[in-house]
């Protein structure tokens, strides 16, 4: 049983904690509505097989607070929220399932706004989709963006780019050597355009191994591939480490053993703690905040949202603003003395308060 669970909800700031149970399907969901100030609480549905339903609450409320931090700083006016699915993507999920939880979504009257998130896939969206309009994530035939691992993965590069930008004053990846963790959806384009980019090396590790061998297939005869077991990524010599895969990577057990100059990554909370942002500051690690690394994906997602309806081109030169973004970031955290990751939280939260302050309620 959970205990406490106004204490979690103080301790990451968040306003609802909707829980959701449908015995007959099997649903069992928790939905995190963090802060509704810039405007409603969009963020995507994640399938996973806690074991426990403190983690799932909390991998929720991590997860919501983040997604009102991405889209604060990064200029879109729209608030965070998370749903988690405890279950196992492979083998728990059904179409009345999801139906169930569009139902739960239904009722929040478009407080909150599902999407793609890890475990879930377009079709998912359309299950949910029947019983609410309120899904922001749907192949383009209804109304939607279609996929968007393309843009999270263009907004990954933008990181890269405006750390080298800041750490060497040149942006550009060409004969660069990336190490990058994760070659799902979003690793693949990652990788895709790091090729394009000419980057010299890349190291790329998964736990699938087929997804790698598929990168050394596509992408060998133009670049130089090596390919690592997952838990000697941190070792490998390189300029920038990507993690692209689950949260928590950086900790007090790897960050002393990477081997890079900037990390930038498409990962959510990625940090397992915000002490370990301190200790890559001290190895001299820059550290490009990953809910505005991998902001691309949910900008372009929410285009319609925003305006009514989707413009790939103007969803397209959005994204294309992270780079500025990032840029800011470090500014700000040179000036105010800080390391980048709070100087993002620092961005957004002023953000939030300035709206707040002029908002009717």
């Amino acid at each position: 049983m959970l205990n406490n669970i106004t204490g979690y909800m103080e301790e990451y700031d968040h306003e609802n904690l909707v829980v959701c149970q449908h015995k007959s399907t099997g649903l069992k969901a928790f939905i995190a509505i963090h802060d509704t100030t810039l405007g409603p609480a969009v963020g995507g549905c994640r399938m996973w097989p806690y074991e426990k339903e403190e983690e799932a609450v909390e991998d929720a409320l991590r997860l919501g607070r983040g997604m009102t931090y991405k889209y604060a700083a990064a200029g879109v006016n729209l608030g965070g929220g998370k749903a988690v699915i405890m279950g196992d993507p492979a083998k728990d999920k059904s179409e009345a399932l999801f139906r169930a939880l569009g139902r739960f979504i239904d009722r929040l009257g478009g407080t909150y706004y599902t999407g793609l998130d890890a475990g879930t896939v377009l079709q998912d969206m359309e299950y949910i989709r029947q019983e609410t309009e309120y899904v922001v994530t749907l192949p383009v035939y209804l109304g939607g963006a279609g996929p968007i691992s393309p843009y999270t993965a263009r907004s990954t590069i933008l990181g890269m780019k405006a750390s080298l930008q800041e750490l060497i004053g040149d942006s550009s990846l060409r004969g660069k050597k990336i190490a990058v963790q994760g070659a799902g959806d979003v690793g693949y384009n990652v990788i895709k355009y790091l090729v394009e980019e000419e980057a010299s090396e890349i190291t790329v590790t998964d736990i699938d191994v087929q997804r790698v061998r598929k990168v050394a297939d596509d992408f060998g005869a133009k670049t130089k591939i090596k390919a690592v077991e997952p838990e000697k990524i941190y070792d490998t010599p390189c300029d920038i480490f990507s993690p692209c895969a689950l949260g928590a990577v950086l900790n007090r057990d790897t960050v002393g053993r990477l081997k890079c100059k900037a990390v930038s990554g498409s990962a959510n909370n990625q940090l397992k703690e915000d002490s370990d942002g301190d200790l890559l500051n001290e190895r001299g690690i820059l550290y490009a905040p990953d809910f505005i690394v991998n902001s691309g994906g949910t900008i372009y997602d929410t285009d319609r949202i925003m305006y009514g309806s989707h413009n790939h081109e103007r969803a397209k030169k959005n994204v294309e603003a992270v780079y500025d973004k990032i840029c800011r970031i470090f500014e700000i955290a040179r000036q105010e003395k800080v390391i980048p990751h709070r100087a993002a939280e620092i961005l957004a939260r002023r953000r939030i308060e300035a709206y707040s302050n002029i908002k009717i309620l």
